[in-house]
């Protein structure tokens, strides 16, 4: 009788970009099909999730994790039931929109699949003013999407914050200065 040789298989460490998002976009196809006609009527909510570098600095409260728990709370708290994360832009940097997951969200905006953005904060969406006020204030109306920063107050249904202009410079000059460090 001859020896047996076994090789030690070692797990994958993570799933591949490509893998996340079959499963992803599959296993969002599946919910959504079940979902009631007021739901459908509701349309799909974005939630979207940005981390850069310089914010990992800043520690838990600005993690991917901890901004998911708070727009799904406030997702459950509102009746808000079909909803879908857009979470690839961990590390990017708010200062431009050439991110991943802002880019796939915006696909979906466009083909008409997204009635609602939801982001914890106007910083979490984006760092510059100009920009975040093109896609606030003209891509998404155009589209008919309703957004909403929850910690800051912001609601494009009741019209924009007084302070939310002003936030939005804030953000940038945050970007800059980081930057320069």
């Amino acid at each position: 009788m001859t020896g047996f040789t076994f090789q030690s298989l070692k797990p994958q460490d993570s799933l591949s970009n490509e893998l996340r998002s079959v499963i992803r976009d599959n296993v969002l196809q599946f919910y959504t099909k079940g979902l009631s006609t007021e739901a459908e009527e509701e349309g799909l909510t974005a939630l979207y999730e940005r981390l850069s570098q310089e914010d990992k600095l800043d520690g838990e409260s600005n993690s991917i994790a901890n901004q998911k728990k708070i727009l799904e709370r406030y997702c459950k708290d509102h009746g808000i039931t079909a909803y879908r994360h857009y979470d690839e832009d961990d590390g990017y940097s708010g200062t431009n929109f050439n991110r991943p997951g802002f880019q796939r969200m915006l696909a979906d905006i466009k083909a008409g699949r997204i009635k609602r953005v939801i982001v914890k904060d106007m910083s979490r969406f984006g760092r510059d003013y100009l920009q975040v006020g093109m896609y606030t204030d003209v891509v998404f109306p155009e589209f008919g999407v309703h957004f909403i920063a929850v910690n800051d107050g912001v609601d494009s249904t009741r019209g924009e914050s007084e302070f939310t202009a002003i936030r939005n410079v804030f953000n940038e000059m945050y970007a800059r200065d980081t930057s320069k460090k």
